[in-house]
């Protein structure tokens, strides 16, 4: 057999609980069609570190506490660089006991948190793809933000080479891509475009670096120097595209909209005092509080 095809699988341990079908049904609202593929109990996507193209796929692991991580053959030798990655993705080893013992103190999570299973935070494998979903996000539906993400995707991603057919095809575009393209009929308002091509040429020139290493309030301050990246998006860049646990983007609509605050809502100003006290796992509240307003 062509050596193309000697995957190679690892087992992802984690402490339970952990569901799949909550991962499912975050991956199935957001799916990239062919950087992404989805099915019943497997999640598959291309990816790019370094100079090495390819894809991997993740399934749960029947009556065992871990997940079945199949790489494909030309990452073999980017194992222990990729599942980090992957295990963050995956939230695999958040303590939700800890993290459930804090939130369940509060007056208004308590009651939350007991009625529902704990929740684990999906985060995106590619901090700078999270980024862009987000920029391309702002005040549209996650499906409109599909729909245009797409668009960059078909318009300006590489085809994977050499890849199987029941595996993902394309790799989402490079921030040089994103940069040096022609955005004007793509389907955003011409300032987000900018905001969109700023962000990205400041990725593919270095002058943004794309990191939580000093803390995710750094990451969220320098990215809100640039134009048109607000409090919104940059808090929501650094909990789905690092899963920073204590990032927290309090003027989203579904965090104001909760059930849990009543029928006028609140204010982001309130919502933001109210959360100190969620501190560090202000990530974790906001979950709860997207499935109080989802009911999903």
């Amino acid at each position: 057999m062509n050596d193309l095809y000697h995957h190679q699988t690892l087992r992802l341990p984690y402490l339970p609980p952990w569901d799949w079908q909550h991962f499912r049904r975050f991956f199935a609202q957001r799916l990239l069609p062919g950087v992404e593929l989805l099915d019943e109990q497997r999640y598959a996507r291309s990816f790019r570190i370094g100079e090495v193209r390819s894809w991997f796929a993740v399934s749960p692991l029947p009556d065992e506490h871990a997940l079945a991580l199949t790489v494909g053959a030309e990452a073999r030798e980017l194992t222990q660089a990729l599942v980090p990655k992957v295990r963050r993705m995956f939230d695999l080893d958040a303590d939700l006991d800890r993290i459930a013992a804090h939130l369940g103190n509060d007056a208004l999570l308590g009651p939350l948190l007991a009625r529902h299973p704990p929740l684990r935070l999906p985060a995106a494998f590619d901090p700078f793809e999270q980024a862009v979903r987000a920029i391309v996000g702002q005040q549209v539906t996650v499906k409109a933000a599909v729909t245009i993400t797409r668009r960059l995707v078909e318009r300006l991603g590489e085809t994977l080479p050499d890849t199987p057919a029941d595996q993902p095809q394309r790799l989402f575009p490079t921030p040089a891509a994103i940069a040096d393209a022609d955005l004007a009929l793509i389907g955003m308002p011409g300032k987000r475009v900018q905001t969109l091509q700023r962000f990205a040429a400041a990725v593919a020139e270095g002058t943004l670096r794309l990191h939580v290493e000093d803390g995710p309030e750094d990451l969220v301050r320098r990215l809100r120097e640039l134009p048109g990246i607000g409090p919104w998006t940059a808090e929501y860049i650094a909990l789905r595209g690092f899963g920073a646990a204590d990032a927290f983007p309090a003027a989203d609509l579904g965090l104001l909209k909760a059930p849990l605050w009543g029928a006028s809502g609140i204010s982001a100003r309130q919502l933001q005092a109210r959360a100190e006290a969620w501190r560090p796992w202000r990530a974790y509240a906001a979950l709860h509080l997207w499935h109080n307003y989802s009911g999903a």
